[in-house]
């Protein structure tokens, strides 16, 4: 069995929910739902989706960093949104990021996030090479 490595922010929460940002088993990193916070804690981008996006997507980045790997290395991201019809600016965060490497991925409407200022939460999965 491949050796388990947890990735954790530290946060509070991550004790009392039971989870950390990312587990790393063999080449496979599962990234947990990230919603766009600060490091103070305080959600980023009150009211702009773009800006929240691209804020899940670098402590995405930062997660996959501390696994060695990178965004290139992702193959699945899901994408949980409050307002559907805010598709195209959070479209447009991922493609900025994630244009190049095409992963697969989904975008779905949920009715809150834990915060009603979260406008999105990601998730991602990454192989990273050997």
């Amino acid at each position: 069995m491949s050796k388990r490595q947890n990735i954790s922010t530290g946060a509070p929460w991550e004790a009392t929910v039971g989870y950390c940002r990312a587990v790393r088993v063999g080449a496979h990193v599962a990234v947990s739902g990230t919603a766009p916070v600060g490091e103070d804690g305080q959600v980023v981008g009150v009211g702009d989706a773009y800006a929240q996006a691209k804020r899940c997507i670098e402590i995405i980045e930062k997660a996959l960093g501390e696994a060695g790997g990178s965004l290139g290395d992702v193959v699945r991201t899901r994408m949980f949104v409050t307002d559907i019809s805010q598709w195209e600016a959070i479209g447009r965060a991922h493609g900025e990021a994630f244009g190049d490497i095409r992963p697969a991925t989904a975008m779905v409407e949920v009715s809150r996030l834990i915060d009603p200022a979260m406008l999105v939460e990601i998730e991602a999965d990454a192989i990273l090479a050997d």
